[in-house]
């Protein structure tokens, strides 16, 4: 409920960068935040790169997710695709595997699944493709597995129904729509590129459990994780100071596993 809440998650998305500059912001967030949700190979990444981006995260203290997403290396994922309720199963089923696989190797586990772009807004809808992903994470996800849906959406009571681990998601860097979804990347505005915009955001999400959407809407939004994104403007900067107005509050940064409760 909202009110004060003493700890939140701070999660990046990583394992995406295509050249040794977007390598080494992704390194700094590793830095800064409790868990980092991983490309798999459907938009972005490949063995080796879930290899060394795992190993870094570890080497951090961070907790390991994974980010799987619409087979669509070439949209980065930001497309839906009209794919059969099989075909995407078998996409992210190997997705979901080759990363458990990596971690397996490293000695750690996937302890979290975030869908990434258009596949984050279908499954949170509760769509088809919500069932889709709950059947792989059955197959090869663990037990105590969550999902990473963001706040407010309707798969979150769906999925707690169905007794799925849930992690309400809100967005530091993101401006928000008043129907609670994100603004569309291609609108001015909807990625910030300011860390003090990002910090207050952050702060009111976690600290209120409330936001104001880009039209002035108040919204309610409990969250248990909030994401700073790798390919933000300033993404670093911008991540450090969330992390600083969090800190400042006196806001407990963990991971969930990490967590007495």
């Amino acid at each position: 409920m909202p009110g004060e809440p003493s700890v939140v998650d701070l999660n990046a998305d990583v394992g995406e960068a295509s050249d040794d500059a977007g390598v080494a912001v992704e390194r700094a967030l590793l830095g800064l935040v409790t868990s980092a949700h991983i490309a798999c190979g459907g938009h972005a990444g490949d063995p080796e790169s879930m290899r060394t981006t795992v190993q870094a995260a570890l080497a951090a203290g961070v907790r390991v997710g994974a980010h799987p997403s619409y087979p669509d290396r070439a949209g980065f994922g930001r497309r839906p695709m009209d794919l059969s309720p099989g075909d995407l199963f078998s996409a992210l089923a190997s997705q979901l595997s080759a990363l458990v696989a990596v971690t397996t190797a490293l000695g750690t586990k996937v302890h979290s699944i975030k869908p990434h772009g258009a596949l984050y807004g279908e499954v949170a809808r509760g769509a088809q493709t919500y069932d889709v992903l709950l059947g792989v994470m059955a197959a090869h996800g663990g037990p105590d597995t969550a999902l990473v849906l963001p706040s407010g959406a309707p798969a979150v009571d769906v999925a707690r129904a169905a007794g799925v681990r849930v992690l309400r998601e809100g967005f530091a860097d993101r401006a928000y729509a008043a129907d609670g979804s994100l603004v569309g990347r291609h609108v001015a505005g909807s990625v910030y590129g300011e860390p003090e915009l990002a910090r207050a955001q952050a702060l009111e999400l976690v600290t209120h459990g409330t936001v104001t959407a880009s039209d002035g809407t108040p919204l309610t939004l409990d969250v248990d994780t909030i994401c700073v994104h790798g390919d933000s403007p300033h993404a670093v900067a911008m991540a450090h100071a969330v992390r600083a107005g969090l800190d400042a509050a006196g806001i407990a940064v963990l991971a969930p596993s990490t967590r007495s409760t």
